[in-house]
């Protein structure tokens, strides 16, 4: 068995669309971010330290010799000969349209790359943006708009120094649903003062909405962050390896079946990871969640209670929350 077999993966998922492997190369454009530029807040969100989420997170060469260069890791690897070109260290929409343009273009010439996958924030997707994206997706290429919400709730956005709320992220994905663009929504499990309880009203609020794919992230504290401050004071003291694990697998269970899970995880390298050291591995964690699905004998869409009643639709999440 495999994860796959449990949660409809995108990997399984394009393997199934184009008849073979097809592998996201992650890109640095070189952008910044609304929230260290001044123009919505300084210092970033309190988890941010970017080397963390982007291992190309520093200043990159051209689009094109960032996807030969990842093209020769993959060869290696997986030996896949098609590739989505991921924008994803900071946000990458953050630039004047005819600048991303040229960008996304040049990745988009790259005979192997099917398309493209942009990272960046509710508040920085403006209409032409979305116009852009909805243009390369019109001449058939794969498109994904990725957004950061992280959680629905405003109090944890503004603890965490995040710079807009939930009815940004809301503004956002009608916008792109009315232009056809499929949004992968980024889920971080364990912000400071939540718990089970909020992780999955914001899993229902946002499959409410309308959403075609997931990641979910544990948060972890790394080197050069404002969290790692009040990790140290006490302030702050990541979920377990075992909480994240059955979270996870309850987020999974209650999520249609048709919403692609990007990822289930996420980690960060040994040298920058501060706590909890199980964020540095990335299979145990997708081991695990498999080997919790299995137990329970569950899978996307499907929870052991809809086993047991034979019903097709679970209760509303908002009930967790009271």
């Amino acid at each position: 068995m495999a994860l796959s077999d449990y949660v409809n993966t995108f990997g399984q998922d394009l393997l199934n669309r184009y008849g073979e492997r097809v592998h996201k190369l992650a890109i640095n454009a070189g952008m910044t971010c609304p929230n260290r530029d001044g123009s919505k807040g300084q210092g970033g969100c309190t988890f941010c330290n970017n080397v963390s989420f982007s291992p190309n997170a520093k200043k990159e060469p051209l689009v094109w010799e960032q996807i030969e260069a990842g093209r020769r890791v993959i060869a290696k690897r997986t030996r896949a000969k098609k590739f989505i070109a991921y924008f994803q260290a900071y946000t990458n929409t953050y630039a004047d349209v005819e600048y991303l343009s040229v960008l996304y273009k040049q990745a988009l010439a790259e005979p192997d790359v099917v398309g493209l996958s942009i990272g960046t924030r509710p508040d920085c997707v403006p209409d032409e943006v979305l116009d852009l994206l909805a243009s390369f997706q019109a001449e058939g290429h794969e498109v994904w708009l990725e957004l950061g919400l992280q959680s629905i709730f405003d109090k944890t956005l503004e603890r965490v120094n995040r710079g807009h709320g939930f009815a940004e992220y809301r503004q956002a994905v009608r916008a792109a649903r009315l232009r056809g663009l499929p949004v992968c929504t980024h889920l971080i499990v364990g912000m400071p003062g939540e718990g089970r309880a909020e992780s999955m009203a914001s899993l229902e609020q946002v499959i409410e909405l309308g959403v075609d794919g997931l990641k979910l992230h544990p948060l972890h504290v790394v080197k050069g962050t404002a969290l790692a401050n009040e990790w140290r004071r006490g302030e702050y003291n990541p979920m377990s390896y075992y909480e994240y694990i059955n979270i996870a697998a309850d987020m999974i269970e209650r999520t249609p079946p048709e919403v692609v899970f990007h990822r289930v995880t996420g980690t960060a390298a040994e040298d920058i990871l501060l706590a909890p050291e199980w964020c540095s591995k990335k299979w145990m964690v997708l081991n695990g969640i498999e080997l919790e699905l299995q137990r329970r004998g569950t899978r996307q869409g499907v929870t052991s209670d809809l086993l047991l009643t034979g019903t097709d639709k679970p209760a509303s999440l908002c009930q967790s929350i009271g």
